[in-house]
């Protein structure tokens, strides 16, 4: 399957991130000649598990995200950050989960937005919000190069694709930028050769960076 790269906005020192600045970076999309193609969403979720005696030794992992995509919906995918562990599941594992009842939602995060064509690369931007409510914790861009699948192959288009982009972004002169973190995928047991399971832990590695200003609370400055 095509590359991907999963990016998150670093808002400026004392700043915050806001709907109008997901609004401006959406228009840099369409700036570079980028066409809607309709909207998008994906979700991760943490799990915790029900523990009857918490001060027991556990030999199973004491939290784990899980996630969504939209291009894989009958599959669901776990990844275990500490371990470096990622597994694909069908996904009626969820059902199964739900009556074991052996781990429990501690949050659901929603990433969604709308997605956009653009030659041979497709875009996705929009915003991250808790799945309770509509509040803007963050802004998430995922770039999809289409001819190549190939980790390395493709890093240098990719590369240079995003000099053109930050261009973009730089003449509206927002408080901020994306930040692409690349995970080491060896870890993971991931080839070079790219797949679902790669964009999972993409996402896993760009929330961990988002996270504190995930956790912000509302109207508090967020910080690098």
């Amino acid at each position: 399957m095509p590359v991907k790269w999963v990016l998150h906005w670093q808002p400026n020192a004392g700043t915050m991130v806001n709907s109008q600045i997901l609004s401006e970076v959406s228009q840099c999309a369409e700036s570079i000649n980028g066409v809607k193609d309709g909207r998008w969403k994906t979700t991760l979720t943490f799990y915790r598990p029900n523990l009857r005696d918490p001060s027991l030794p556990a030999e199973f992992p004491r939290d784990f995200m899980g996630i969504s995509l939209l291009e894989q919906p009958n599959k669901y995918y776990f990844i275990i950050r500490g371990q470096k562990i990622i597994l694909e599941a069908d996904s009626s594992i969820l059902t199964i989960m739900e009556k074991l009842q052996s781990y429990k939602s501690k949050v659901a995060l929603n990433f969604e937005g709308v997605l956009y064509k653009l030659g041979d690369f497709q875009l996705k931007i929009g915003k991250v919000a808790p799945s309770t409510s509509e509040s803007l914790r963050g802004i998430m861009m995922e770039v999809e190069y289409l001819p190549i699948s190939s980790v390395e192959k493709s890093r240098q288009v990719m590369e240079e694709f995003l000099n053109i982009w930050r261009e973009a972004v730089a003449k509206k002169s927002l408080p901020g930028q994306f930040m692409h973190m690349e995970p080491n995928y060896a870890e993971y047991g991931l080839l070079d050769n790219y797949t679902s399971q790669h964009t999972a832990v993409q996402y896993a590695t760009a929330l961990a960076q988002l996270i504190a200003t995930v956790q912000q609370p509302p109207g508090q400055p967020m910080r690098n």
